[in-house]
């Protein structure tokens, strides 16, 4: 795509966090800066050391590859490269790199006058990310609670922790997560499938404009929040669906070792049922 022609308004200097003019420039139509440089060294770095452990593993088969975090017994020590170190050090670059683009997105936001909600909203997912690789092996004493790199290993450690719980979809935060997911996808399919009706109108028919946006959603539900209204309500639903999502992966060991079904005999022993 061309370089736009309104583009160049918006290269202004400063606003930058590190680095002042030095890393203060543009690849392209990308704004670099200097955590954009260290998103690439530690994106680099991170991809180096999983074809390493690759080149270490039994198959290439990119459904097979798995990159272990080291076994319990090392706690939250170092291990050697080959018995979970490489998963150690792909984790410290994985942070890096996802930590270096939020404050790169945060000095792209203070070059444009922005405020500072997209850096927030990856920053949740970087969370999510956090809490299964640090927070939650660290509060059970051992790196080799966190999950392993790899595609099918990964959805295994997944369904054992699953079981591990016995019914993990009975955990009330995993509950409260689920329903944001489904929640947030109904909110913005009802939004896209509206913007589409009216900007894409059958032949012979104009564009609709925002009264019949609002009308549509007056009639179908009673109420309608607007435009911007929608947006802030899809950024809402979907930070909380992925703050939840957190949440459920922590209280899962750390604050509850049986299984979730247990944890609802509170409800079946309430004065009301007797």
């Amino acid at each position: 795509m061309a370089l736009l022609s309104f583009e160049r308004r918006y290269r202004v200097r400063g606003g930058t966090l590190v680095g002042g003019d030095l890393f203060d420039f543009w690849f392209g139509p990308f704004y670099v800066g200097f955590f954009g440089v260290t998103t690439i060294f530690f994106a680099v770095v991170g991809t180096a050391l999983l074809l390493w452990g690759a080149a270490l593993g039994p198959t290439w088969n990119p459904w097979l590859i798995n990159i272990a975090p080291p076994p319990i017994e090392y706690g939250l020590g170092f291990a050697p490269l080959r018995e979970g170190g490489i998963w150690q050090l792909v984790t410290v670059c994985a942070l890096g790199a996802f930590f270096s683009w939020a404050l790169r997105q945060a000095e792209i936001a203070r070059k444009l006058g922005m405020g500072y909600h997209i850096a927030f909203a990856y920053g949740v997912a970087v969370f999510a990310y956090f809490t299964l690789v640090v927070i939650r092996p660290v509060m059970l004493g051992a790196w080799g609670h966190a999950f392993p790199y790899g595609i099918f290993s990964h959805l295994d450690w997944v369904s054992n922790v699953g079981y591990q719980y016995l019914h993990f979809h009975y955990n009330p935060a995993h509950m409260i997560a689920v329903s944001f997911f489904f929640t947030t996808t109904l909110a913005l399919a009802l939004h896209g499938g509206l913007i589409l009706s009216a900007t894409n109108p059958q032949k012979g028919e104009t564009v609709k404009g925002a009264e019949y946006e609002d009308t549509f959603f007056r009639d179908h539900i009673g109420y309608s929040i607007g435009a911007l209204g929608i947006h802030r309500l899809g950024l809402l639903l979907a930070l909380s669906a992925g703050f939840f999502s957190a949440v459920c992966i922590i209280i899962s060991g750390p604050y509850w070792t049986k299984g979730w079904p247990e944890w609802w005999g509170w409800w079946l022993n309430l004065p009301i049922w007797s």
